[in-house]
């Protein structure tokens, strides 16, 4: 019998992939209607998925190849009105018979052909319970399960403006090659000048994941995550420990099993001491101020133990600051009501962040994709 989590993270994560923007809250949603609902065919789980995971009339259409090609199950389109009854066309795994057209309130006509009902056997199990738990609770099972709702975790950063451009009716700069080539057309007249803007393309992500012993539980759920997004965004990974090490060349060739233990054997200072403010001084040697970190959204995941002094890290991190375009900083233990950040590294660091978030759970990650999209306070 699949299990609920699976059925559910397995699904959002192949609608993801088709394009449609699935994240954590709606994957939950998901799983709560069919928990409560209990859907025995997949028309009944059609109905719930088409609900709870779909916002736009535009996403059905793919939406129907993917729950065709997941489930085998009745996405059906049926005859139009108003237009000869030929058979539909049929994608590649698609259930014949099953033809079905959706309108915009997710109701259902009837085609000619009646769809073929699959029983859908569920077994309930507490994905909210899974979701809210800390990462450093979770075992190396249900990490492993939750590795695949990661995938449903969209990390997008703030557009910044390229050097190409395109045409824009409205742009604040007239494009004269443009206007002069039209006004051939008029005598030589410029009747009317042609405009554009710079085209727009998604600030660099960069990550800095503490992998000391004291965020070791909490490094593999977040290098799960980064492994999922440096396969599909501009997205730069690093370790650090005692020492700094560039993991982005390992998760490109590693797959979604084996990321961790490649990023293990690449980084020999794992569950070692903390040395932030020597890392961080040498990432801005080698990536600071032409390199990657510039205009970037820079995200440091760390608990702030640092076995150096604390006024070295405020040099390092205001030096960052001046650099990129936003700083994250992500520390697992303000998730606790208690958590003061007073004294020691998060004491010196904070002055120059423009977030702190926990993410220390799979709920939480909604939280760590707002900061990462909100604008900076530095271009």
């Amino acid at each position: 019998m699949p299990d609920l989590p699976e059925l559910a993270a397995s699904f959002a994560a192949a609608l993801h992939d088709a394009g449609i923007a699935v994240g954590p809250d709606r994957t939950r949603c998901f799983a709560q209607a069919i928990t409560l609902l209990a859907p025995s065919t997949t028309r009944e789980l059609r109905h719930c998925a088409l609900t709870t995971l779909v916002s736009d009339r535009e996403q059905i259409e793919p939406f129907d190849a993917v729950f065709r090609e997941v489930f085998g199950g009745p996405a059906d389109r049926g005859t139009r009105r108003g237009q000869p009854s030929d058979p539909p066309r049929s994608l590649p795994g698609t259930v014949p018979g099953a033809d079905r057209k959706v309108t915009a309130d997710g109701d259902g006509r009837e085609g000619d052909a009646q769809p073929r009902e699959v029983a859908l056997p569920l077994a309930a199990s507490p994905l909210d319970h899974l979701a809210t738990r800390d990462f450093a609770a979770l075992s190396a099972e249900e990490l492993a399960r939750l590795s695949e709702m990661m995938r449903t975790v969209a990390l997008r950063t703030p557009t910044r403006p390229s050097r190409r451009r395109r045409p824009a009716p409205h742009g604040e700069r007239v494009d004269l090659r443009r206007t002069l080539s039209v006004s051939r057309r008029t005598g030589g007249y410029p009747l009317r000048l042609r405009r554009f803007e710079p085209r727009t393309r998604p600030r660099d992500l960069v990550v800095l994941c503490d992998i000391s012993g004291s965020m070791e539980p909490y490094a593999r759920a977040m290098l799960q995550l980064l492994y999922c997004a440096s396969r599909a965004a501009r997205a730069e990974v690093f370790t650090f420990a005692t020492r700094l090490t560039r993991l982005t060349p390992v998760f490109r060739r590693a797959g979604p099993y084996d990321a961790l233990a490649r990023a293990g054997r690449a980084a020999p200072d794992w569950s070692g001491g903390t040395r932030i403010a020597d890392c961080l001084a040498e990432f801005n040697e080698r990536f600071g101020r032409r390199g990657m970190a510039r205009g970037a959204v820079v995200v440091i995941v760390s608990d702030g133990w640092d076995t150096g002094a604390p006024v070295d890290l405020t040099t390092h991190m205001a030096r960052l600051s001046r650099v990129a375009y936003r700083v994250v900083w992500v520390n697992p233990r303000t998730a606790s009501p208690r958590y003061r950040p007073l004294v020691g590294g998060m004491a010196a660091a904070l002055p120059y962040c423009d977030a702190v978030v926990s993410a220390h759970s799979f709920a939480a990650l909604d939280d760590f994709a707002a900061a990462l999209s909100a604008p900076g306070r530095r271009r």
